[in-house]
């Protein structure tokens, strides 16, 4: 069973590699029309003088394909460095490959620190202005880049229901919570109580309306939410998200102001699981000498 994944492992492996070949022989023939004789001594003296120049400029070193690369993206970057940029945080978003990637697609031992120094030049090159982008460095970096990028995979668009009901779904550790925002005077529900009576403490009550809270919109929406597992705070904080993203499919212009308040990002931390030896997830039983 093992030997077959490897040879499935082996076979990805090779597709994923681009063809290497050699540099073609090179005909050291006299002109047609000479006799043998006249034929073997004009190539030995084309050999005493000839003086053949690479055509890659790391010809003489062990595999020239990384080499190849850094240079000719060096070159590329020299040449469009004059056109103005845009600061990195509003550069397109693109997953390049990681090193064990074009490893496996050069089939070269590369090192990381030289890859890391490829990848600088590479992020200088997507730093140009969108607009001004010339094709020929569009055409370089699609080489580098995996083949699923960021802004490949867009979400579903949330819609109303014919009641006026948007729904939003969140989680947090091991809780879980769905939510159902309409147009109303501020009415909340929580598995069928009210958030006072579902909610004892004063922070799970505002974590499990902060989206509205933060956006002014508590007297504006009556809000229906079903939690389950875990304890009350991972279900306040799986409102928070839920709400957020119910908010968002009624007002979508509202996704700054709620991103800068932190409601729409899963928080994925859990409780680390405990180890055999340990008394807790790190914890240690003390040391005795004796």
């Amino acid at each position: 069973m093992r030997s077959a994944e490897l040879e499935t492992e082996v076979q990805d492996a090779l597709e994923v590699q681009e063809p290497f070949t050699a540099a073609k022989p090179f005909d050291f023939a006299a002109k047609e029309g000479e006799s043998g004789e006249d034929q073997d001594s004009a190539g030995a003296k084309l050999l005493r003088t000839l003086r053949v120049v690479p055509v890659s400029p790391s010809y003489f070193s062990a595999k020239p394909t990384f080499t190849d690369d850094y240079l000719s993206l060096a070159a590329l970057l020299r040449k469009v460095a004059t056109l103005p940029t845009i600061p990195k945080a509003e550069a397109p978003k693109v997953a390049w490959k990681t090193v064990d990637q074009y490893r496996i697609m050069t089939n070269e031992p590369v090192k990381t620190q030289r890859f890391h120094k490829m990848l600088h030049i590479l992020r200088r090159l997507n730093c140009i202005h969108p607009q001004l982008m010339p094709q020929e460095v569009v055409d370089a970096m699609k080489r580098y880049k995996k083949p699923n990028q960021p802004g490949d995979v867009v979400p579903k668009p949330g819609v109303i229901d014919e009641l006026g009901r948007a729904k939003g779904v969140g989680r947090r550790k091991t809780s879980s919570a769905v939510a159902w925002l309409v147009e109303g005077e501020g009415e909340v529900l929580v598995n069928g109580q009210s958030l006072t009576e579902y909610f004892g403490r004063l922070h799970h009550r505002e974590s499990a309306v902060w989206a509205l809270k933060a956006t002014n919109r508590l007297d504006k929406y009556n809000l229906f939410g079903l939690v389950q597992g875990g304890g009350l705070t991972g279900q306040a904080e799986a409102m928070t998200l839920a709400v957020a993203k119910a908010l968002l499919v009624h007002e979508p212009a509202l996704k700054p102001a709620v991103r800068r308040a932190g409601c729409i990002t899963r928080d994925p931390r859990k409780v680390e699981r405990k180890k055999p030896g340990h008394i807790k997830a790190r914890k240690m039983p003390t040391w005795v000498k004796r």
